[in-house]
């Protein structure tokens, strides 16, 4: 791989710091991160983000096909030139947000191993986007900044557990590959990163709307996580009314001053049925 320093350089280009551009630089990080991920050769992987190719060239070599999707339009005559270059023939490059692509329009007859080293200004919403669609995804390996990592796999009562804890959670089993340090990237960024792999569980244990009014309630209760939940989820964006969230905390067996940070992935699903037995709807 070339430096993306000179790459960039060459072309009078810069990273973006709006687009939370920080390029993996270190081959040898590259070569470790692929061998923990564990490509075959009939693997299909969709690379979010491959911005200068550092991880698109190895992942190419071991797996069968590359969908890579990338938003910066200046990177893509650069990355095709560096596929060129190794002569890999199997990577499919998309111009577009990942945010904006449908991930069942791109292939559902085998699921994607998604890679992504995601940009830090809107990883969590590219990691919303994986849970809703999963159905599409086998697993997926991650790079996020070390403190939203530390959130993400965060355990009910910790500090750090939160909305995007429990969504994620109760999606995916999730566990730590590597760090790796501020030293790897160019430009350095300010903190570490750390890599997570997510095991996707099959969808189907909710139906589309009950998961939604999951997602919901998880977002409500984590709307005011200083506040008990019958108070953190009355009104606010979904407009429940403290005594249908009292009745509904009560079915389901949950003590109303307790806060969303004390419960448990199963626990918000109990309470997210008890909604939807109330309502239906809502």
């Amino acid at each position: 791989m070339t430096h993306p320093g000179q790459l960039l350089k060459e072309k009078n280009l810069f990273a973006g710091k709006e687009k939370g551009q920080n390029f993996l630089a270190n081959p040898g990080t590259a070569k470790m991160i692929i061998e923990k991920i564990g490509l075959s050769p009939d693997t299909h992987v969709l690379e979010i983000g491959p911005g200068l190719g550092a991880l698109t060239i190895p992942i190419a070599r071991a797996a069968l096909h590359v969908t890579a999707v990338e938003t910066d339009v200046r990177l893509i005559p650069l990355l095709k030139q560096e596929l060129d270059n190794e002569n890999l023939k199997n990577v499919t490059i998309i111009h577009k947000n990942i945010l904006k692509v449908d991930i069942t329009d791109l292939s559902c007859d085998k699921k994607f191993v998604v890679i992504g080293n995601l940009p830090y200004n809107i990883s969590s919403q590219i990691l919303i986007k994986l849970v809703e669609e999963r159905r599409c995804i086998e697993t997926a390996f991650l790079m996020f900044q070390k403190e939203l990592a530390k959130r993400i796999i965060a355990k009910p009562g910790k500090r750090d557990y939160s909305r995007l804890s429990a969504v994620v959670q109760y999606a995916a089993d999730v566990s730590q590959v590597a760090q790796i340090g501020p030293s790897s990237f160019f430009p350095k960024p300010d903190v570490d990163s750390t890599i997570l792999k997510f095991n996707f569980f099959e969808p189907g244990e909710m139906n589309f709307e009950q998961e939604k009014i999951l997602f919901n309630v998880i977002k409500a209760a984590f709307s005011k996580r200083r506040k008990s939940l019958k108070n953190a989820m009355t009104g606010g964006e979904f407009e429940f009314e403290k005594n249908f969230i009292t009745q509904a905390l009560e079915s389901a067996g949950i003590d109303a001053i307790r806060r969303a940070e004390t419960l448990t992935v199963e626990e918000f699903k109990s309470l997210a049925m008890a909604v939807w037995e109330k309502t239906g709807t809502r």
